[in-house]
């Protein structure tokens, strides 16, 4: 059974990764600071020991490493990697607060660019393995008021396209998703006329669902993505085509 670390996977996007991943065959070990009642009923449905929860907080980044030395001890060789964990606090760049900022690149892009090389040396001695990064359709469309969130799910596409070089001759793939407007609760804070917006400038007239990303989050942990790498896989309902 191969071993998958989903970030953030208590609740919401990370939650519907890492219970699609259960039932695509992986074990998954979810990572968030803390546990939720969502998760807790998904973990006592799935297979025993397929879902399973490690309370950290991953803006605590020089604690990676011990961290993924402990997983490698507990769960054995990690095959697969999601990069999911993030804050989308929003604001005005010339208003917004220096920690606000801070605190947005800490955990939306240091923390797993950190995580990742930890995580991407087991890979190598595996001999193979898959990183998927979540990234944004803000980050390549621009946003008012997300300016600083939008830069930090830019900086995951460049990581990945670049990382996707650096260690495709070793067996593993990195890709990323970019969501549109996912009903979350990241996105609960829109106005009904907000929402109406937004499912009437995309192609299908309706806005995606946290299962179609983990959908594909899924197929790029699967065989059949092995030639897919270094890409981004977009998941709107078409509201940048």
């Amino acid at each position: 059974m191969s071993t998958v670390i989903v970030t953030g996977g208590s609740r919401g996007l990370g939650l519907a990764i890492a219970h699609k991943l259960v039932q695509a065959g992986h074990r998954v070990i979810a990572i968030a600071r803390g546990t939720s009642d969502p998760f807790a009923a998904a973990a006592r449905d799935a297979p025993a020991d397929a879902l399973q929860l490690v309370p950290f907080d991953l803006s605590q980044v020089d604690r990676i490493p011990g961290l993924v030395k402990t997983l490698r001890g507990t769960f054995g060789p990690i095959t697969g990697l999601v990069n999911n964990a993030g804050i989308g606090t929003s604001g005005v760049l010339a208003t917004m607060a220096s920690a606000d900022i801070e605190a947005l690149v800490r955990l939306n892009t240091l923390s797993p660019i950190i995580l990742t090389k930890h995580v991407v040396r087991s890979m190598m001695s595996n001999g193979g393995g898959r990183i998927v990064n979540v990234s944004s359709v803000v980050a390549f469309t621009g946003y008012s008021g997300l300016s600083v969130y939008s830069a930090t799910k830019a900086s995951l596409i460049g990581f990945t396209k670049s990382l996707a070089r650096e260690v495709g001759q070793l067996g593993i793939t990195v890709n990323a998703v970019a969501p549109g407007f996912v009903d979350t609760e990241m996105t609960a804070e829109l106005d009904d006329g907000h929402r109406a917006t937004l499912t009437r400038r995309s192609a299908l007239r309706r806005l995606p669902e946290a299962i179609d990303v983990a959908n594909a989050v899924e197929f790029l942990m699967d065989e059949r993505s092995r030639n897919i790498t270094g890409t981004v896989l977009t998941v709107d309902a078409g509201s940048t085509a």
